[in-house]
């Protein structure tokens, strides 16, 4: 009885989540939600999400790219793989880990503590009707954790690619011809396609994930009305489960 409950409620949980995205997907094409004063709710939010991650995100990942990008030249060339050491950085890095990283730091620095917000709002009968906040607060957040992982992602990327260029060649304009070559043999049609996606689902992820469980907080069963954290903590398990899933599927489009 208690399995057939939990199968119930989580069922119930992944419905109110696809319903929450239905609601986001029909404010984002409703021509109201972009007057004069929603956009500059919506302004502020975007502005908000990524000025406060775009800075430290940019030099964190310089910083970690330096690093595994000396760590791969230095490797290859002991072992006579050198012709091979562009290609790892680039699928490693730019195909893979800044990506997923972009959306984690997002989720971590942004939507997750929104959700949280509201999530102690509602459950301290302070959240405005659910209907108005949609359009004020929770359709300008999710946008913002969308724009903000699309910008990091981009920024993260090509930074990436300089530091890489600079790394192997040095300060040398002779070797782009054969580094542009490289890196577009790298990213044909359907890689870029693969990446693009896993960019717009993380994106999604992120931005949906932690917000929908907080807006259906009032209708949830007495288990769902826990602390903050452990709201905050439930929310980060089903978006890294999705996430996930995303991850193993580029995965098997790239490399099989």
């Amino acid at each position: 009885m208690n399995a057939h409950r939990s199968a119930i409620n989580w069922l119930a949980s992944w419905w109110r989540l696809l319903q929450f995205a239905a609601l986001l997907l029909t404010r984002a094409m409703a021509p109201s939600s972009y007057r004069r004063d929603n956009r500059r709710v919506l302004s502020e939010q975007i502005v908000i999400a990524t000025s406060n991650n775009l800075v430290w995100f940019s030099v964190l990942c310089a910083l970690i790219s330096l690093v595994i990008i000396r760590i791969v030249v230095v490797t290859s060339n002991s072992y006579g793989l050198s012709r091979f050491a562009l290609e790892m950085v680039v699928r490693v890095l730019v195909l893979e880990l800044l990506p997923l990283t972009a959306a984690l730091f997002v989720a971590l620095r942004t939507t997750l503590p929104a959700g949280v917000e509201f999530a102690q709002q509602r459950l301290a009968g302070t959240a405005p009707d659910p209907r108005a906040a949609l359009r004020t607060q929770f359709y300008p957040r999710a946008a913002a954790g969308v724009f903000a992982v699309w910008l990091l992602a981009a920024v993260s990327c090509a930074i990436t690619l300089v530091l890489a260029y600079l790394v192997m060649y040095g300060f040398t304009p002779w070797a782009l011809p054969g580094y542009t070559r490289v890196v577009g043999q790298i990213f044909n049609p359907a890689v870029s396609l693969i990446l693009v996606l896993k960019v717009v689902f993380f994106s999604l992820a992120v931005a949906v994930i932690p917000l929908a469980s907080s807006y259906y907080s009032g209708a949830a069963s007495p288990l769902r009305r826990r602390t903050g954290a452990a709201h905050g903590l439930a929310d980060m398990v089903r978006m890294f489960s999705v996430i996930l899933l995303v991850e193993a599927a580029s995965l098997m489009g790239n490399y099989y």
